[in-house]
């Protein structure tokens, strides 16, 4: 495409915005950013591009600006805006970052391994990025990661190959993007509010499949993501690989005897399997982490990556704060911070990898139900207690499926909330126990982020041991 001249609007700025503000501009296009806030941080955001000849209109994300023949959004605006409706009549095309990202692409570009999923995004993509880094290929773990893929294409560092997370959002905005490889990890209501029913959102999840060359990588304990593969439109020759926790069949990944073993790239995979990595290999080897290790494994393998080197990137990973992070052991007690943990099916996963459990929860719902959650769960918990505005959903449904189970519902907002859960759940605590953060629930009804939460717990612990001391 020439660029030069050509009038796009960028809407939002941010971390997808202003790289493409940025990148546009500096292809020659004449760039609009329109976006919704007018506040001190999009003034000095617009200042910054203002420098660069791009216009910023801010305080109006809904209005067109006249003459667009683009628009590039960022993945988190609804399909519903105004702007999109306007762009839709005018018969102006609209892009997400990842979908002009993947049109920037040169001649012999990185190929993409991308990862999306309602939970492990993040975690799978940086195992797949120590992976294939162990295997000496220059890599990065980029999309929704923190790391912009327009950074990654249009910047001067040259890559062997790409590990890419996406999310629902982005993928909605992306209609030629075609993977190398890809994995949908798994599905679970969430973003409904965004994609209107969870038929879209899968739909959306399984763009991530459309036009895969060598693998589409499925949870085989998840049949709609298996759907997913099977209603994508794949080149010639491009293989369904499954992923399991138990003995893999062939085309599979899985776990024997505590070893992760490949039966799906190998010569003979109906009598042959090969071995990866122990399950000690992969830190913490908590039974959902297990399964993105195996989904991270059978991307690098679909490349061509070797088993030692899939043995030794998991070897060498460590994952991000607030993921079923250890903070301390303390009277006998063990306490995980796991406020990552932000949707009922990442608690789940997290509530089912230690036994007997005294569990912090709650925040807000958007809009989930908490049944199936506490049904699952409920043998495993000593006790619970509940924070944040939408606390009363999870008691409820504890009032229903476990009554036995000793509830303390704390009804504050205040900094010092954490640490009079955390005394809370220590007092019920008895020796052996996991007290677990795994809230279920979005942070933002009393933390910036969920960040900022896993930190008041870590900080709430410490200060509890250190008493005890």
């Amino acid at each position: 495409m020439n660029w030069q001249g050509k009038r796009v609007t960028v809407a939002g700025l941010g971390v997808s915005g202003i790289p493409a503000a940025r990148v546009l501009r500096g292809l020659g296009a004449e760039v609009t950013v329109v976006n919704d806030g007018d506040d001190e941080r999009s003034r000095t955001q617009a200042a910054g591009l203002a420098e660069l000849g791009v216009t910023v209109r801010l305080g109006d994300g809904d209005t067109l600006p006249a003459g667009t023949e683009l628009v590039v959004t960022a993945p988190g605006w609804r399909p519903d805006k105004p702007l999109f409706t306007a762009a839709a009549e005018a018969g102006v095309e609209i892009w997400g970052d990842v979908e002009l990202a993947w049109r920037l692409r040169g001649p012999g570009a990185a190929p993409w391994l991308a990862v999306t999923g309602t939970n492990g995004k993040t975690t799978t993509v940086r195992m797949l990025a120590s992976i294939l880094t162990a295997a000496g290929l220059r890599t990065a773990a980029v999309g929704n990661i923190g790391v912009s893929l327009l950074d990654a294409v249009a910047g001067g560092e040259t890559y062997d190959v790409l590990a890419v997370e996406l999310s629902s959002y982005q993928l909605h905005w992306a209609p030629s993007l075609r993977a190398h490889s890809a994995a949908v990890l798994n599905l679970a209501p969430d973003h409904l509010d965004w994609h209107g029913s969870m038929e879209a959102y899968a739909a959306d999840k399984g763009r991530i499949y459309e036009g895969n060359r060598i693998a589409c990588v499925y949870n085989a304990a998840d049949p709609a993501t298996e759907d997913l593969v099977r209603a994508a439109d794949v080149e010639e020759g491009c293989r369904a690989i499954g992923f399991t926790l138990g003995t893999p069949g062939p085309s599979q990944l899985g776990v024997v005897d505590g070893i992760l073993v490949d039966r799906a790239f190998v010569e003979n995979r109906r009598d042959q399997a090969q071995e990866l990595a122990h399950v000690s290999d992969v830190d913490p080897p908590a039974p959902h982490n297990i399964a993105n290790a195996l989904a991270a494994a059978a991307l690098a393998r679909a490349y061509g990556v070797g088993p030692t080197a899939v043995r030794d990137g998991l070897r060498a990973f460590r994952p991000d704060p607030h993921r079923i992070e250890l903070v301390a052991r303390t009277g006998d007690v063990t306490y995980i911070d796991d406020s990552k943990a932000t949707n009922t099916h990442a608690a789940e996963a997290s509530l089912a990898a230690y036994d007997p459990i005294v569990w912090i929860a709650g925040g807000l719902a958007k809009g989930a139900t908490f049944d199936d959650l506490v049904s699952g769960s409920a043998k495993r918990l000593r006790a619970v207690v509940l924070i944040g505005a939408d606390r009363a959903l999870i008691r409820e449904a504890l009032a229903r499926h476990a009554p036995e189970v000793p509830v303390v519902d704390l009804d504050r907002t205040d900094t010092g909330a954490m640490l009079a859960a955390v005394r809370e759940a220590a007092r019920l605590a008895q020796p052996g126990d996991t007290v677990l953060l795994a809230p279920a629930c979005a942070s933002m009804d009393m933390f910036t982020n969920y960040n900022k939460r896993g930190e008041a717990f870590a900080d709430a612990v410490r200060a509890l041991a250190a008493e005890h001391a």
